[in-house]
C-alpha cells in the first residue's frame, strides 16, 4: 500500500488518527507492522493476549471461545478495516477470558504493538474513548450471541447463520461443513446436520459434500419472523 494509501486507511480505521499530533502519528505508523494471514491459521491464541491492536486491512476472522468440553462457540466476525481489540486484551482492565482468533480467509492486518497503543492512551483522551467504544460494541456482539444461544430456538440460528454466510461471501452457494457451522453455533455436528436435513426437506436448502445451496430465502428468512 502506498504512503498515501495508508494514512487513508489509518484515518478510516482509527477515528483517533485526526486528534493525534504529528509526532504521535509518526511514532504510530513507524511502529505499525504489516502482518500475513493464511486461512486457518491462529492469529492469536489464549495464551497470546498481548499482541497488540490489528487493524486488518483485507481479509476475514473469527473471534471465539472454547468451552471446558472443547466446544467453541464464534463471537463475532472481522472483515475489511475493522479492529480486533482482543488480541490487546492485556491492556484491558478486568478481561479474565480467553479468546481465540481464527483466520478465515487469506487476511493482511497492521499491528500496533501493545506498549505503543498503550503509550497513546495514556497520552490520548480520544484514544482512550476509541478503545471504550470499541470494547462496548463487542461486548454488545458477544452479549447478542448468547442471548441467541440461550434463548433462541436452533433452527432460527442456523437459518440466521445462513443468510449472513451468505451475505458474507455473496453467493447462495455456500462452502462450509456442517462441523464448521457447529463451531461457529456453539453446538454438535449431529445437530447441524440433523436441522440441514430438514431445512433440504422443506426445500429451503440443498446439501452435498462441503456445499450447502440456500435455494429459497425467503423461507428461511421467514424463520426469523
Amino acid at each position: 500500500m502506498k504512503e498515501k494509501d495508508t494514512t487513508t486507511f489509518f484515518r478510516e480505521t482509527l477515528s483517533f488518527w485526526k486528534d493525534l499530533n504529528d509526532a504521535q502519528r509518526n511514532t504510530l505508523k513507524d511502529a505499525m507492522i504489516m502482518k500475513h494471514f493464511e486461512a486457518g491459521e491462529l492469529m492469536a491464541s489464549a495464551s497470546d493476549r498481548c499482541s497488540g491492536l490489528f487493524l486488518l486491512e483485507r481479509g476475514q476472522v473469527r473471534v471465539y471461545i472454547i468451552s471446558e468440553s472443547g466446544r467453541e462457540i464464534t463471537l463475532y466476525r472481522l472483515l475489511d478495516r475493522d479492529v480486533c481489540i482482543f488480541s490487546a486484551s492485556c491492556i484491558l482492565k478486568n478481561i479474565a477470558f480467553d479468546v481465540f482468533i481464527e483466520v478465515e480467509k487469506e487476511t493482511n492486518a497492521y499491528l500496533i504493538p501493545t506498549a505503543i497503543y498503550r503509550t497513546l492512551s495514556k497520552e490520548s483522551l480520544a484514544v482512550q474513548a476509541f478503545t471504550n467504544e470499541l470494547m462496548a460494541s463487542r461486548f454488545t456482539e458477544v452479549m447478542w450471541i448468547m442471548e441467541q444461544a440461550i434463548f433462541v430456538s436452533f433452527d432460527k440460528r442456523l437459518a440466521g447463520f445462513l443468510l449472513d454466510q451468505s451475505t458474507i461471501e455473496g453467493s447462495l452457494l455456500l462452502s462450509i461443513t456442517h462441523e464448521r457451522i457447529a463451531n461457529h453455533l456453539g453446538t454438535a455436528r449431529e445437530v447441524v446436520t440433523r436441522m440441514l436435513k430438514y431445512f433440504q426437506s422443506e426445500g429451503m436448502v440443498s446439501l452435498s459434500r462441503g456445499e450447502i445451496e440456500i435455494l429459497n430465502e425467503n423461507k428461511l428468512q421467514q424463520l426469523l419472523n
